[in-house]
């Protein structure tokens, strides 16, 4: 792909916007981000608080560890980590650095004030309003679409910032239009593009979630998912591919402090786009350029999954980076367009439909079956096998299907998703 093509700058400006540090699940993550600034704000503790959030919201953030919070759960936990010890500067790291004084003072903070958690009203599937208040004075501020776009902020009752409506579609404002990205394009662009433009993104990623990767395996975080496996199937590459992104997993969901690079909003989909194609590379004596393009591609393939499907959705993301690594895995075996979109399709056709039911530790697993179905479809094509168009949600094409694959997890499971939720919050 040449400079000059309009994609190539697209590409790059996609991957600045998804390429981002974060440390915690991405959900509390916002929520403390968004009760830092408005704690700003407002130049004081608030007496109390009210977060209004979507029903994704509350689904991802139930069951999570918030990190430096000394192992707490909750809205109400990411909230006042915002408000007493967030750093809104720092955006999705807004909690990186908390004391150990801080650390208590959270705590004595959800003892001492009211943090009241309501459902948000409409249709917005993303979308997170907090309002913090003390004495006469009150800060609203909303977060909508995307895990750090501020829609509106009011001080004392002024408008300080307006968005307009925010989206009830698959569509980001704010962000680069995806709509230019495609398997065929992506393919190209991680094959000839500069990497100096990229390097620095996708070498930070590779760093970042390699690193957490490897204390998920030093040490049992969640589930130990990866412990499970290295025991019960040993240390072949499919098996190590697999337990190197669960550990990760493991160790974020569980409250490490450590910082991961996300992928579509998504800490977990950016270990699982990323740490199987590393251990793939270390495999097969891969340089570490050749190692930065297939991470590069397997980013690209996620984040076009991805996008047809929404942020937020009862279909579960790593669903997306797993097929994404897997055909990024073939690409590092030499594979082009044809062997890359064949194991796109053998892989969706395998695992797509797998729920998203918050971000917990079975997280973990379902990275593992993800990234397992990456390596199946692979191997399908290599053995010259496919599933072939008609066959289920599988049609004629690689965007085709990545089209049918959007409509099922955008459209299809919306009823899914108000299940989930509401057996989540014990609603019947």
């Amino acid at each position: 792909m040449q400079k000059t093509d309009p994609r190539y700058r697209h590409f790059i400006q996609i991957l600045r916007e998804e390429l981002v540090p974060a440390m915690g699940c991405t959900e509390p993550i916002a929520i403390a981000y968004g009760a830092a600034k408005a704690r700003e704000i407002l130049g004081k503790l608030p007496d109390s608080v009210t977060v209004e959030a979507s029903g994704n919201i509350i689904k991802n953030v139930k069951s999570v560890v918030v990190p430096n919070t000394g192992g707490l759960k909750s809205i109400e936990a990411a909230a006042a980590a915002g408000i007493v010890a967030g750093r809104a500067e720092k955006i999705l790291e807004v909690i990186s650095e908390v004391s150990k004084e801080q650390k208590a003072e959270i705590k004595n903070y959800l003892e001492t004030h009211e943090i009241k958690v309501l459902p948000a009203s409409g249709d917005t599937v993303f979308d997170i309003i907090i309002t913090l208040k003390s004495g006469e004075d009150s800060v609203l501020l909303r977060i909508a679409d995307y895990h750090t776009n501020i829609v509106r902020i009011e001080h004392n009752g002024e408008v300080l910032l307006s968005h307009g409506e925010v989206s009830t579609s698959t569509k980001s404002e704010g962000l680069t239009d995806r709509s230019c990205l495609s398997v065929e394009g992506a393919v190209d662009f991680a094959t000839t593009c500069d990497l100096d433009d990229v390097r620095e993104l996708v070498e930070r990623q590779i760093d970042y979630n390699y690193a957490i990767a490897e204390e998920g395996l030093k040490n049992a975080w969640g589930a130990n998912i990866a412990g499970v496996l290295r025991e019960n199937y040993g240390d072949d590459i499919k098996v190590r591919a697999r337990y190197m992104a669960a550990a990760g997993s493991d160790a974020r969901m569980s409250g490490c402090e450590m910082p991961v690079i996300i992928v579509s909003g998504s800490g977990n989909q950016g270990i699982t786009a990323s740490v199987p194609v590393v251990e793939y590379a270390k495999e097969l004596g891969k340089s570490r350029d050749e190692t930065v393009r297939a991470v590069l591609l397997s980013d690209l393939l996620t984040i076009h999954l991805k996008t047809g499907i929404g942020r937020l959705s009862a279909y579960c993301g790593a669903v997306s980076a797993g097929c994404g690594a897997g055909a990024a895995i073939a690409y590092l075996n030499g594979g082009g367009f044809k062997e890359v979109a064949h194991t796109l399709v053998n892989s969706l056709a395998i695992i797509s439909g797998m729920i998203c039911d918050g971000a917990k530790p079975s997280c973990a697993a379902k990275i593992a079956a993800a990234v397992d179905a990456g390596i199946l479809g692979w191997n399908m094509y290599k053995s010259g096998r496919q599933f072939r168009g008609g066959e289920g949600i599988v049609t004629k094409g690689v965007e085709a299907t990545i089209d049918n694959v959007g409509r099922l997890g955008r459209l299809g499971m919306r009823e899914t998703d108000r299940e989930i939720i509401k057996i989540m919050t014990g609603c019947k």
